[in-house]
C-alpha cells in the first residue's frame, strides 16, 4: 500500500524554513529508507520575505512533488498563517510559534504551539529556532522517526555546531513530550 505524507513549513526568510525542509526530507529518504521531495519558494528578499518549504514523503518514488493535502503545517509568520491556515481539514496538525503567530478563533484543525524563537534566544542563538521546532515535530508527530530526524540534523548543520544543535533539538523534543502530549 502506498503511503504519501505531506509537510508544509512556512515563515519568512532567515528562519531556516528551507533548511528544515531539507532536514526532514533527508531524514525520510536517507535515514528512514523512504523517498522524499522538497519544493521551496521565497519572496524576492532573501531575509524577511515570505518563505515556504514543502516536503512530500512516501514509501515509493514520489511522482508528484507538490503538497496537496498537508498532514502537518508549521507556521512561523502571521502572513503565512493567513495564506495557509484557511481551509485545512480537521485532520491537519498545525504547529505555530505563539510569539509570531496569532491563530484565528474558528479553526477546526489540531493546533499546537511552541515558543521556539523565545527558547532559541534563551539558549543564546536565535538561529536554532528551526532545530528546536524539528525536535518538537519529532515529539508530536510520527511523520518521520525522531532518530532519523536527529541523525539528519547532525549531518546537515555546520561542522562544529552539532552538539549545540542537538541540544536545541532535544529542547524542542522535551517541550513536545511535556506540553503537547506526544503522539
Amino acid at each position: 500500500m502506498r503511503k504519501r505524507r505531506e509537510l508544509r513549513i512556512s515563515g519568512f526568510g532567515g528562519q531556516g524554513v528551507v533548511l528544515s525542509g531539507e532536514i526532514v526530507g533527508k531524514a525520510a529518504s536517507i535515514y528512514d529508507n523512504g523517498f522524499a521531495t522538497l519544493t521551496q519558494s521565497y519572496g524576492p528578499e532573501a531575509r524577511g520575505g515570505s518563505c515556504t518549504a514543502e516536503v512530500v514523503i512516501s514509501n515509493e518514488p514520489v511522482s508528484y512533488p507538490y503538497v496537496v493535502s498537508p498532514e502537518v503545517v508549521i507556521i512561523l509568520a502571521q502572513e503565512a498563517y493567513h495564506k495557509y491556515a484557511g481551509n485545512l481539514p480537521e485532520s491537519t496538525l498545525v504547529i505555530i510559534d505563539p510569539d509570531l503567530v496569532k491563530p484565528g478563533p474558528s479553526h477546526k484543525y489540531r493546533l499546537l504551539s511552541i515558543p521556539v524563537t523565545h527558547m532559541a534566544r534563551e539558549m543564546g542563538r536565535p538561529v536554532v529556532a528551526n532545530i528546536i521546532m524539528l525536535g518538537f515535530l519529532a515529539a508530536v508527530s510520527d511523520l518521520v522517526p525522531g532518530e532519523a530526524l536527529r541523525k539528519s540534523v547532525l549531518s546537515s548543520v555546520p561542522e562544529g555546531t552539532q552538539d549545540f544543535n542537538l541540544k536545541a533539538f532535544e529542547a524542542g523534543h522535551r517541550y513536545g513530550m511535556e506540553h503537547a502530549g506526544a503522539a
